[in-house]
């Protein structure tokens, strides 16, 4: 399958573009190329790419290609409490855009990156399915909540959107994120011995390793339309919904001389989500997520030793997404609606 791979440069798109070519599909990557430079160890292998915003896609940039995986956003819920409306141009109205393109271009299947954040809070320990009303707390979760309305209404008989609702990603890409949440807490317990959570600890959060969604996404390019037409699946496994202080816990006890601190005003987070993973499994009983917690701390310990990662990078803008769009700014590079001035 020819797929066009959508912010293919960034955390979740670096790996899932070497998990697609492993699985024999031919991919294209397109982004914009806000975190060049953002790197862990290196550039990574990059299928062949195109240097484009999302807002400025047309017809013509899908000629000839099966499908389109459509990651690129902004990226979390500090960058859309910075500019809400932003936000919602480019998470929303540039993603129906681009779907309704990739439709009159003859693409026949889209899979949509979206969030299990669309279920925001007040379900308590109750997990919640993709039928679940849904509580978007913040500008991220609208723009997600909108968009698979908006895109679910362009299904037809030749144009098949899916819709990924993804749990929290963790895991070590190229293009590490150290502002979510596994990633973070092990990040403080390697640079300083402390763990730091800003909340009481008790909202839940399903988590899924970043090879485990790009594995998902492989699943559902290579399904039968009727399986998956016009369908949203939450990512994730139902042994994988934790607690914050559960996760703090795990990092703790992979971590040597380690002690779990509470940092913050110690105030409840009203994200506090469990969710029930059974939809996607009934559908796809011989997909196996092959991370834990457990593992998926390891491997970013190891990782933080292996390239020695100091507080001083921890907190610097190379692993925060908020903050290299700030310093983009500062700098001139990007305007106030985060488009280039100055080339990359």
């Amino acid at each position: 399958m020819k797929v066009l791979l959508t912010g293919h440069h960034g955390y979740i798109g670096s790996v899932t573009g070497e998990v697609l070519e492993a699985s024999g599909h031919s991919v294209t990557g397109l982004d914009t190329y806000f975190y060049r430079g953002c790197d862990l160890e290196g550039d990574g292998s990059l299928p062949p790419a195109r240097e484009l915003d999302v807002r400025d896609i047309g017809p013509a940039d899908f000629e000839g290609y099966d499908a389109v995986v459509h990651l690129a956003a902004l990226s979390n819920d500090p960058i859309g409490a910075l500019r809400p409306e932003l936000t919602l141009q480019i998470n929303y109205e540039a993603s129906v855009a681009v779907a309704t393109a990739a439709r009159a271009a003859g693409v026949s299947r889209f899979v949509f990156a979206s969030s299990c954040s669309m279920y925001g809070g007040g379900s308590g320990d109750v997990p919640v399915d993709e039928t679940s009303p849904q509580q978007p707390l913040t500008a991220y979760a609208e723009s997600k909540v909108y968009t698979e309305n908006a895109v679910r209404e362009l299904a037809d008989d030749s144009f098949s959107p899916i819709f990924m609702r993804n749990s929290t990603a963790y895991g070590v890409s190229d293009r590490l994120r150290l502002d979510v949440v596994l990633n973070n807490l092990a990040a403080w317990a390697h640079t300083t011995g402390r763990i730091k959570i800003l909340s009481d600890g008790t909202p839940w959060r399903p988590i899924v390793h970043i090879r485990d969604i790009a594995g998902a996404t492989a699943a559902l390019l290579e399904a039968p339309r009727d399986l998956v037409h016009a369908e949203a699946f939450n990512i994730g496994s139902d042994t994988e919904n934790y607690r914050v202080s559960d996760l703090a816990s795990i990092v703790e006890e992979e971590t040597e001389n380690c002690v779990v601190e509470y940092a913050g005003s110690g105030d409840p987070d009203p994200r506090s989500y469990r969710v029930d993973f059974g939809k996607f499994a009934r559908a796809f009983p011989d997909f196996t997520y092959e991370w834990t917690a457990r593992k998926g701390a390891r491997e970013l310990l190891d990782a933080f030793a292996r390239v020695n990662l100091t507080l001083e990078e921890f907190e610097s803008h190379r692993f925060i997404r908020l903050k290299q769009l700030m310093r983009l700014r500062e700098s001139g590079s990007l305007d106030a609606d985060l488009r280039w001035r100055i080339a990359a």
